[in-house]
């Protein structure tokens, strides 16, 4: 069983913010999959399908990205998932926009939803894909700027990244190694 999480806030208003690239990305992955969030459990909302007799969990929080720990760990729990079978999409503002970057494990950095996962695992080993989000001339703080919506110019870029994001996470899904999709995701996409 996997369990993949995408990272975002659940109001309408963040919907299209830079803060919630893990939303759209699993979003994008439900639609390839052909499944839909319809089930709330473990804080947040559930899609649930089958790839090749395994069974695939995507998550998206409704806990806010602060306190996105609770929810996964919830998850993981319940399902009873080991760590190597989960993978959490997220925004990165140290990573350029048109990338992304996989990774096995890791530390948290800044971003306060990746800390509080860590946190309530207890544990840095567990694979991610950063979506980048690096401010260009931006001189907004960096609250105001990850609660910003995306720009109309980086829509199509985000479109292309979001969706090598899905795809990533199909990758892992269906039991690629990270090393294969991290050569073939890894870097910038557009």
């Amino acid at each position: 069983m996997y369990l993949v999480v995408g990272l975002g806030n659940p109001d309408v208003k963040y919907l299209k913010t830079m803060h919630n690239m893990g939303f759209m990305a699993v979003d994008i992955l439900a639609d390839k999959l052909g499944v839909e969030f319809n089930k709330k459990a473990f804080k947040g909302v559930v899609a649930e399908t089958f790839i090749g007799g395994e069974k695939a969990i995507l998550l998206k929080p409704y806990t806010y990205m602060n306190l996105s720990g609770d929810s996964v760990i919830e998850a993981l729990n319940f399902y009873k998932i080991p760590l190597e079978k989960m993978l959490v999409i997220y925004d990165d503002l140290d990573i350029e926009i048109g990338s992304i970057r996989i990774r096995e494990k890791g530390s948290a950095g800044t971003h306060n939803g990746m800390r509080d996962i860590v946190k309530k695992v207890s544990s840095e080993n567990f694979a991610r894909v950063r979506v980048g989000i690096k401010p260009n001339n931006d001189s907004r703080g960096i609250i105001d700027y990850v609660l910003s919506d995306i720009k109309k110019a980086d829509e199509k870029t985000f479109k292309e990244v979001l969706t090598k994001a899905a795809e990533a996470g199909e990758c892992f899904i269906k039991g690629n190694s990270l090393e294969e999709i991290m050569r073939k995701y890894n870097g910038k996409i557009c």
